[in-house]
């Protein structure tokens, strides 16, 4: 039986609320990465955004009952362990999307994570979400609708944001876009939902919005463009035509919104051709907001500054996780918030 956390009065909240905890993943397999070399210094990575992440706020690594004596040792404090089997490391996907209730209590909303459209091995990743919900003793909450976290962006208040390729694609969803729109906003409990056609094809994700554009708060997104215009560059085009719908959209209060722009990184420290470099893929946590640099000290500098200006009152931590960004994520990539609901801000 189909069932959404709209239609059961869920909403997704924003990323900047307060959270309980923060989710990631131990990747498991060097097969995914093409050696144990690689795999490894994915690895450093990933445990360089949990410890920088416990500095604000409890983190729980979900990980293959196996793996979790090795993997221990290179965590700092603040970091659990919870024995549940991965596959990879990208947590936004895989992991349980937390929606609440009018009441303050949360479900997770299932949406029945396949590898990104069946590209890599998934079996054990596309059951995190259900059995981070049965450990936590929370509805599951599932319309059957197939995608992945990191291919929405939502302002918490009724608006939603979504590339196209990510989700009206034959390799996830078999429905027209209009069929596919209802799904999605009824599996984030929102109202509005502003399509930008995105791309297939560039990236094993079909080019997740979270790597683009952002929601900051109700009214406001962030988004990172190149310095110019480039029609030959698939990836500069894309970016320019999101950039121009939401510059022409209204929220779901009826509202313009206010359109910020990052400045994409010019001269980055990789060589890696499929290279994420993405400003906008950071993550807001309590106190905190962790975001990348890339070494391009003038870029890394100035979306320092714009990460301040619009998250005042947090600390912007700048963190070099190249790895992750050759592996084709990021922070946000890697990260799921558990939103604190109200009985816990009580017992607090």
């Amino acid at each position: 039986m189909a069932i959404s956390a709209g239609e059961q009065g869920y909403h997704m909240p924003l990323e900047s609320g307060s959270h309980l905890r923060t989710f990631m993943q131990w990747p498991a397999h060097w097969s995914i990465y093409g050696s144990h070399g690689t795999l490894e210094a994915v690895r450093t990575k990933v445990a360089l955004v949990a410890s920088t992440i416990a500095r604000f706020e409890p983190v729980v690594l979900l990980a293959r009952p196996d793996q979790i004596t090795a993997a221990q040792p290179r965590m700092g404090s603040g970091v659990e362990f919870w024995p549940i089997a991965t596959d990879d490391l990208w947590a936004r996907d895989a992991g349980p999307t937390f929606v609440m209730d009018a009441k303050g209590e949360l479900a997770v909303s299932e949406l029945n994570f396949n590898g990104w459209g069946n590209k890599q091995q998934h079996q054990d990743d596309r059951r995190i979400a259900s059995r981070v919900a049965e450990k936590l003793g929370i509805p599951v909450l599932n319309n059957k609708l197939v995608g992945e976290g990191g291919g929405i962006e939502v302002d918490g208040a009724g608006t939603a944001l979504a590339h196209v390729s990510s989700w009206v694609n034959a390799n996830r969803n078999a429905a027209s876009q209009d069929e596919i729109g209802k799904l999605l906003l009824a599996a984030v409990g929102a109202s509005k939902l502003i399509w930008a056609p995105g791309a297939k094809g560039l990236d094993i994700t079909d080019y997740h919005i979270d790597a683009l554009a952002r929601f900051v708060k109700p009214g406001q997104v962030l988004i990172q463009l190149p310095a110019r215009k480039n029609a030959s560059d698939p990836w500069n085009a894309v970016a320019f035509e999101t950039c121009g719908l939401l510059e022409k959209a209204t929220d779901a209060q009826g509202k313009r919104l206010d359109v910020v722009v990052v400045p994409e990184p010019v001269k980055v420290r990789s060589q890696k051709r499929q290279f994420l470099a993405s400003y906008v893929n950071y993550y807001v946590c309590n106190g905190a907001v962790i975001g990348a640099e890339f070494g391009d000290d003038k870029s890394d500098d100035q979306a320092r500054l714009v990460l301040q200006q619009l998250f005042p009152g947090r600390e912007v931590v700048s963190l070099n996780v190249d790895a992750l960004g050759e592996a084709g994520g990021g922070i946000h990539c890697a990260t799921q918030q558990q939103p604190l609901t109200k009985s816990q801000r009580t017992r607090k």
